[in-house]
């Protein structure tokens, strides 16, 4: 009965694609890009090695981070880089490392201003979110912890940590985290991910081989409901997880990310949990007490499990649209033997998993996928995928023969119908050396159009990798400057068309694994000179549409005023 279930769900899939007349075939760019990545991050000035506090306990956490991601957070109009760190438990105190902000000085190069921006903290750190929560025009700063969490407000590059005053300081394990206005009132609320209840005292002895001590997998533990906070408005923050409708004591969670799967204009959240079904909540808007609520349909969409009806092990999640329905797509990046998962919106509420089609299942198929995001690689106008791996047992190789503890990067290239191709093996050195990979992000951190990546390793060095593609192709870069919204437009639909083909993206945090990436969006255009039409969709619900936009530059986009001249940073 299963199987024919799924030949049935299957023929579906099939049949709705051929019924909305998208084409089946390959469609390959005639002008294709080679994608090339080089190491520079010794030349770049990063030096960060991260620690995960291992002296041979095998703590559960240590096998989780750790993350980062991009800011800029003096506002000079270059994207800055925050690493996380993590620290010596507190009977191993003999090392202390902080968390690391190096400032990009805008010749390639970064500077560590860790101490002097007040960021000199050591905490057991796992990932973190930046934005303008206070609506002051600097980004403020996250880093989720191995509880409590830390907050720091940005006073005009200087940070001041301040989580317990304006009420995130969670003592629980968290992880990833996404701002965004759920609410649409113009400030920014947050989304915690929590993940299982833990603490040296407790740590639980597991062992894949019977005699050597190894990292448990989470279902030893018990899961730690995940955390809303609603935004007042005047620099402090309400646990509303009870009374917005997402709290569950099921999830594990790993990863969040923004979508608006029903296409109403209220941001919905999807959320990656470690062996527990993944959720998917539906934002139903302002209710008739005035109290904006979620509702979790995960099961009844068909995106909560695999084909099989059993939950994955859930890590880092991104949503795009891939193919020409217009309909978004919900990536997650699983454990090994488990596939990536490819999610596409049907467009009635529900969801089938593409893997298989989109050819990315089998060549993920033994990796153990952590960061996972969509960004246009080759600037061609259609989102590519990333996926950095590693996995969580030292002693994997002990046990699986094709399982690796060290694995490599995979890039997947979108050739056009949202169907995929491996390019990572020829995309350069750095995305073929085996790592332990957990947290990502993008950035044109070189203001040379392309998009450069950050890798976070475990226990290892973090690598910043120079998009250095030959191409022709060209680029649109836009930031978004709201005055209703929130300042940072964060949960912005900004879509792109040339000719019949468009390109939505969303200005968004969350999303990856412990990761963000930058905010400002990268649209590429392939040869053409112009984008033929640019249309900004508010959180606010204001609508902005601009025509024949010149390629090959970078603008700013004021919710009032429309477009600034002079480029990102003003």
């Amino acid at each position: 009965m299963r199987i024919l279930l799924l030949a049935v769900i299957l023929l579906f899939a099939c049949g709705e694609e051929n019924d909305r007349g998208r084409k089946t075939d390959l469609i390959v760019s005639e002008d294709k890009v080679d994608v090339v990545f080089n190491d520079v991050s010794v030349d770049a000035g990063i030096d960060f090695v991260h620690y995960n506090g291992a002296s041979g306990k095998t703590y559960f956490p240590e096998m989780a981070g750790s993350g980062g991601g991009w800011l800029d957070y003096n506002g000079d109009g270059w994207q800055d880089l925050l690493l996380v760190q993590g620290t010596s438990w507190p009977a191993d105190a003999a090392k202390k490392p902080t968390l690391k902000l190096f400032r990009n000085v805008g010749d390639g190069q970064f500077t560590d201003v860790t101490e002097a921006a007040g960021l000199d903290i050591s905490v057991y750190g796992m990932g973190m979110a930046a934005a303008d929560y206070d609506n002051d025009g600097d980004p403020d700063l996250l880093v989720t912890c191995v509880g409590p969490n830390r907050f720091f407000r940005n006073d005009n590059g200087k940070f001041s940590e301040v989580a317990e005053r304006v009420g995130l300081a969670d003592p629980a394990f968290s992880t990833s985290a996404m701002f965004f206005d759920y609410d649409k009132d113009g400030f920014l609320d947050l989304y915690v991910c929590n993940y299982v209840e833990w603490s040296s005292e407790t740590d639980v002895w597991c062992s894949l081989d019977g005699t050597n001590k190894g990292y448990c997998t989470p279902e030893v533990y018990k899961g730690v409901p995940s955390r809303m906070y609603r935004n007042r408005g005047d620099g402090t923050f309400e646990d509303v997880t009870k009374s917005s409708g997402v709290y569950s004591e099921e999830g594990k969670a790993l990863g969040v990310a923004i979508l608006d799967f029903n296409d109403d204009g209220w941001p919905d959240m999807a959320v990656a949990n470690d062996t527990q079904p993944d959720f998917l909540y539906q934002n139903n808007g302002v209710g008739a007490d005035g109290v904006v609520t979620f509702g979790e349909v995960g099961l009844m969409s068909g995106f909560a499990l695999d084909e099989s009806g059993k939950a994955r092990a859930g890590m880092g999640i991104d949503v795009g649209v891939v193919d020409d329905t217009g309909e978004e797509t919900i990536f997650v990046g699983n454990f090994s033997n488990e596939m990536i998962g490819v999610y596409r919106d049907l467009g009635n509420g529900s969801y089938v998993d593409r893997a298989a089609i989109s050819r990315i299942g089998n060549p993920s198929l033994l990796f153990l996928t952590f960061g996972v995001f969509l960004f246009d690689v080759d600037l061609d106008f259609d989102l590519d995928l990333l996926g950095v791996n590693g996995h969580v047992q030292p002693q994997i190789e002990e046990v699986q023969q094709a399982v690796t503890f060290r694995q490599s990067t995979l890039l997947f290239r979108n050739v056009g119908d949202g169907r995929f191709e491996d390019i990572s093996k020829e995309s350069g050195a750095p995305l073929q050396e085996k790592v332990v990979g957990r947290g990502a992000a993008y950035a044109d951190y070189d203001q040379d159009g392309d998009l450069d990546i950050l890798l976070v390793n475990n226990n290892a060095p973090a690598k910043l990798l120079r998009n250095d593609s030959q191409s022709q192709n060209r680029f649109l870069r836009v930031q978004l400057q709201g005055t209703i919204s929130n300042r940072d437009g964060i949960g912005a639909r900004v879509t792109a068309f040339i000719g019949d083909r468009k390109l939505p993206i969303y200005v968004k945090t969350g999303s990856t694994y412990l990761s963000q990436s930058e905010l400002p969006l990268t649209f590429g255009s392939g040869r053409s000179p112009q984008i033929d039409r640019l249309v900004v969709e508010w959180p606010s619900g204001k609508r902005q549409e601009f025509n024949a936009v010149s390629t090959g530059a970078a603008m700013v986009i004021n919710e009032d005023i429309g477009i600034i001249p002079g480029g990102l940073g003003q």
